[in-house]
């Protein structure tokens, strides 16, 4: 491990498992190289989790809508209102799309879509009852902006919405939506998005009543460093609050057919930043590596850079796919690649709650 007089003292704290500041973290980013900042998110990585075992989860992404309203600037994904590629899709194909995701062992669906101003509750509340009178199924569905856009919708409040959502048969919240959050920089990429302290309310309010969410963050486009630190404070501020973030997924801006004209990160930023994220996350257990969008390779290796977890097989990924990134993965595969990482797979459910005795082992 390399360091200097610089990062030296950082470095002590991380290691004694003592809480750094941003900082103290941008002093670690700009002075160790990616290699050296993965050591030490590794030695982080296998005190809170099991050392010898890594993660993976079997489930589909349904996108019941592409039509929305927010148009942002890094999405290929949306249509506009009227466009005639614009879709809802149909009781029938929802129905289709969890049986045969059962058939191949999944026990989760994560649903989203576009903030569709045709759609009102009654619309999200059948969705979630189709589907849940379909296939016993675990619903990771609707992220923050499309919770802000159904409460403004129908003027009720957040807590409202969600306690709807959740006698309807959600189960938890994915931490889509995030991007980066600072108002400087949502104001640049998607101005018609909910904004900071809303994301974050939806999230507090989904953790006060019992439902566990996701965090994320979308980096490599018109952020600053400083930037993706604030973006950690805030993650980190919340889950000493609440402690209802289950997993922290930090993935790369992908540029196809996008009309943000920012150059992505590649490989070695993005381990970069992963290890960075494992060590400022403290209060975190669970970090995803991001294959979808780097590919197997790099997937693979951000084991060793402070991941435990790889994700989903993506039965269905439409999102990153409108942008060109097109990656693909069999369960077989996916736990090959552990393996010769290795690491020892474990097909977890949504919420890791079939981990804990992993974690009491570690």
């Amino acid at each position: 491990m390399i360091s200097d007089n610089k990062t030296e003292p950082i470095l002590e704290k991380v290691l004694e498992l003592k809480r750094i500041s941003a900082v103290e973290a941008i002093t670690l980013y700009e002075n160790m190289d990616a290699m050296s900042l993965g050591q030490v998110a590794h030695k982080i990585r296998s005190v809170k989790c099991d050392p010898g075992v890594a993660s993976y989860i079997i489930d589909r992404n349904i996108n019941y809508t592409n039509v929305c309203v927010t148009q942002c600037s890094f999405c290929a994904f949306y249509r506009k209102t009227g466009d005639p590629e614009g879709y809802v899709l149909s009781d029938e194909v929802i129905r289709e799309k969890i049986s045969e995701t059962k058939e191949l062992n999944g026990s989760g669906a994560l649903i989203q879509g576009g903030l569709n101003p045709r759609l009102r509750l009654d619309f999200y509340i059948h969705l979630l009852k189709v589907i849940k009178d379909c296939e016993d199924i675990h619903i990771h569905g609707f992220s923050p902006p499309e919770i802000v856009y159904i409460s403004q919708l129908e003027k009720m409040s957040l807590r409202d919405v969600i306690r709807a959502l959740m006698d309807a048969g959600l189960d938890s919240i994915p931490g889509g939506g995030a991007e980066i959050l600072t108002e400087s920089v949502r104001n640049e990429i998607s101005p018609k998005k909910c904004g900071v302290d809303q994301w974050l309310s939806v999230m507090e309010t989904a953790h006060e009543l019992g439902l566990k969410t996701t965090a994320t963050m979308m980096f490599g486009h018109v952020e600053s460093l400083e930037d993706r630190l604030e973006h950690l404070c805030r993650i980190r501020e919340l889950q000493d609050k609440t402690g209802g973030f289950t997993a922290f997924i930090p993935w790369t801006f992908q540029r196809g057919n996008t009309v943000l004209n920012s150059e992505p990160v590649g490989g070695y930023e993005y381990l970069k930043m992963l290890s960075l994220s494992r060590i400022f996350l403290d209060n975190i257990v669970n970090i995803q590596g991001s294959w979808v969008t780097q590919g197997e390779g790099i997937g693979q290796l951000s084991l060793h850079f402070g991941a435990n977890d790889l994700g989903s097989i993506m039965i269905e990924e439409n999102v990153v796919k409108s942008a060109g990134t097109v990656y693909k993965m069999s369960e077989e595969r996916m736990r090959q690649l552990i393996e010769d990482a290795g690491y020892k797979p474990f097909q977890r459910n949504t919420v890791y709650s079939n981990m804990t005795d992993l974690r009491k082992n570690a």
